[in-house]
């Protein structure tokens, strides 16, 4: 008796796991559009309580709305906790800290009011919105993308680093040039429209009146153009070498790190096993 009660709940909580965690079911795709419904609702609802206007007339339905999706969270959070095998790393993950943060401000508003305003961390729970139609396309680009920019970062931060060398010389110059009887009362201030000029923002609070400087100016904008494409062209290379590998939306247990192949074993970020949570003689 005892062992046929351990074992339905056993099979509850790893039902559970899939309706909540996964989104390659319908349970679970389902849950999924139904909570990001909520969420967007709730982050509106926080949006139009900030306008003062909807504030007078709606302040009784607003408040009783924030209680329902308070309440609607808490209990998505208590499941989320219950069902994954490993509760304090799901409490500690990017999504565990998020998730509670999306109800702890509900709370602390019965302690100061000002605490309201963060009930706009919610939308980063939209960020679950790239699983939940299955959207395997972008989760691949996404790893190709992030695997291109992490074989790029050496050759920009050196780029970056030549760039830097540039903008202090080219400061200096213009504070020697242009003096501080132009707006350029020192090297930092010189510097910093340096760095206005080549990125081609061009704020206008500075600017060169002598001819030298000038001409200095129109050198740095021409540079400015050409500065810009490098970073670009250094990551369309690597992104040009990166391979497309399939994958599935699948969530490692361990880590919650989505996006393994279809044939993983093991996540690729952690190297737990990519198995059941609950029942380990399968594989999810």
């Amino acid at each position: 008796m005892w062992h046929m009660e351990k074992v339905n709940r056993s099979g509850f909580r790893r039902k559970l796991y899939h309706i909540i965690f996964e989104s390659e079911t319908r349970s679970g795709k389902i849950f999924d559009i139904c909570l990001l419904v909520v969420i967007l609702l709730s982050v509106l609802v926080v949006a139009l309580e900030s306008v003062n206007s909807f504030r007078a007339v709606f302040a009784s339905t607003f408040f009783w709305a924030e209680v329902a999706f308070t309440i609607l969270f808490t209990i998505e959070y208590i499941l989320r906790i219950y069902s994954t095998p490993r509760p304090l790393k799901y409490i500690f993950s990017f999504f565990g800290i998020v998730d509670l943060l999306a109800i702890v401000p509900t709370y602390l508003t019965l302690l100061h009011s000002g605490a309201y305003a963060l009930l706009i961390i919610r939308v980063l729970r939209l960020l679950r919105i790239a699983r939940i139609f299955k959207l395997t396309r972008f989760i691949t680009e996404g790893e190709v993308l992030t695997r291109a920019l992490r074989a790029s970062i050496t050759k920009i931060l050196v780029f970056l680093g030549a760039v830097s060398t540039v903008v202090v010389i080219v400061g200096a110059i213009m504070y020697l040039v242009e003096g501080p009887e132009n707006g350029y009362d020192n090297i930092p201030v010189s510097i910093y429209w340096t760095i206005v000029t080549l990125t081609t923002v061009g704020y206008g609070d500075i600017v060169p009146h002598t001819t030298l400087g000038k001409l200095l100016s129109s050198f740095v904008m021409i540079m400015g153009y050409g500065i810009i494409a490098v970073p670009t062209g250094i990551v369309s290379v690597e992104l040009a070498r990166s391979d497309k590998a399939p994958v599935a939306n699948r969530v490692c247990s361990n880590c919650f790190t989505e996006g393994h192949r279809p044939s993983a074993h093991y996540c690729y970020n952690c190297g737990a096993s990519l198995v059941d949570p609950v029942n380990t003689d399968q594989v999810i």
